[in-house]
């Protein structure tokens, strides 16, 4: 499993994996309804052990941040479940208490030098990290950071299908609100500064965005949900049961799979291994893990 110590170069940027927590008991056959053991067999040798149960049915995943230091900005794209939390609905989520901050500070970084905190959605598991309990109140975690998302995934939280997991919302987002830190886009995402750029890529969730780093002529991807595993590269038809809205999830897929054929780096959220895939045509599949 490659460490925090591994640093990605695009352009002018550097880029660490900050681990949160290593999912391994996740069945696969439930998370991809459309899963079926002679579409696995094809890729499962190159899926162990690393993304792959020795059962070919269990999946193997990472929740992390990318940590990106880039013409003297620090940011942060995705933060993790956080810790303390109360996650009924799901008890991966519920009550962690992980060394998320500790490996962030092994990668030299203290939680007031980021600069931005750019979030692909406001699912559990992507700003848990956005705050952290400090005398009993939920309180930014990054207080010098500007966090940015899109307008329609806080709009979603006003809603009564989003009312079993409000908690998210208010111990994680609303803090952020109230102390001023938020950069809301619209549907249409947009350019941030350093080179950034928000893209719409729905389907995950209402106002799902993927971002978008060029530097120095060189690009990188930062996908978000877009895809939850290795083996979606090869099935890109399958959605995973996480997927509100499963026809604009392929459409999103689609559209992020051509994007990096380019020669970007992807930058996954939940692959395990390195979490970085490029398009290279000399292997099988098409796709490599860098």
């Amino acid at each position: 499993m490659t460490t925090e110590s591994t640093i990605y170069r695009v352009g002018n940027a550097h880029i660490t994996r900050i681990t949160d927590r290593l999912l391994t008991t996740l069945p696969g056959p439930k998370v991809f309804p459309d899963w079926s053991e002679s579409a696995v067999v094809p890729w499962r040798d190159a899926m162990h052990p690393e993304m792959l149960a020795d059962d070919d049915q269990t999946l193997i995943m990472s929740v992390h941040s990318w940590l990106i230091r880039i013409d003297g900005l620090v940011v942060l794209v995705d933060t993790g479940i956080g810790n303390g939390k109360s996650r009924p609905f799901n008890r991966v989520f519920d009550q962690l208490n992980t060394g998320y901050l500790q490996r962030l500070a092994n990668a030299g970084v203290r939680p007031e030098d980021v600069d931005l905190v750019l979030l692909t959605h406001l699912h559990v598991d992507h700003v848990g990290w956005n705050t952290r309990l400090v005398d009993g109140r939920w309180q930014p975690t990054f207080p010098n950071a500007r966090y940015v998302y899109a307008q329609a995934e806080e709009d979603f939280y006003a809603t009564p299908a989003a009312a079993p997991r409000r908690m998210i919302f208010d111990d994680s987002v609303q803090p952020l609100i109230d102390a001023g830190l938020v950069q809301r886009l619209g549907d249409r995402g947009g350019e941030i500064e350093a080179g950034f750029r928000f893209h719409p890529t729905p389907g995950h969730s209402v106002g799902h965005m993927s971002i978008s780093l060029t530097s120095g002529g060189e690009s990188a991807l930062f996908g978000g949900d877009v895809m939850h595993h290795p083996l979606q590269l090869h099935h890109p038809h399958w959605n995973s049961v996480f997927c509100a809205d499963g026809e604009q999830a392929r459409r999103s897929r689609a559209w992020v799979l051509d994007a990096i054929r380019d020669g970007s780096l992807y930058f996954s959220s939940h692959f395990p291994g390195t979490s970085v895939v490029r398009a290279d045509t000399h292997v099988e599949g098409g796709w490599a893990f860098v």
